[in-house]
């Protein structure tokens, strides 16, 4: 499986970003996904996830209300909206696939394959 993360940029606090993962190889559909980030000098943290079919979504708490994760399974795609960003927000985001479903769904070391990574950076 192959990620490709795309979407981040530099935006001031309020403003909003949508990032975009791509996924090759394997079936789309049969992935659980899930959105970390990974600030300086600190651990990746969960962001956002979404189960196979999309139908159950879940936010870490700093996120829940501004960020809206979802996923295309016709195009390979799982998207992460991030609307009234701060400048906490400002990190490296990945885009991961969750292959130990024995663990839960925001420790990182549940997901095996990652996306290379696309900064956001929030200026206040």
């Amino acid at each position: 499986v192959q990620l490709q993360a795309s979407g981040g940029g530099l935006v001031q606090a309020g403003g909003s970003l949508r990032l975009s993962c791509a996924a090759s190889g394997g079936t789309f559909s049969n992935y659980f996904m899930g959105w970390f980030r990974q600030a300086p000098g600190l651990e990746r943290e969960f962001v956002a996830a979404i189960s196979e079919s999309g139908s159950s979504v879940f936010y870490s708490d700093s996120v829940k209300g501004r960020f809206t994760i979802s996923r295309d399974n016709a195009k390979n795609t799982v998207t992460l909206q991030m609307n009234n960003l701060k400048p906490e927000d400002t990190a490296v985001y990945y885009c991961a696939v969750r292959s130990r479903l024995y663990r839960l769904y925001t420790r990182s070391d549940a997901y095996d394959y990652w996306g290379q990574g696309t900064l956001v950076t929030v200026s206040s």
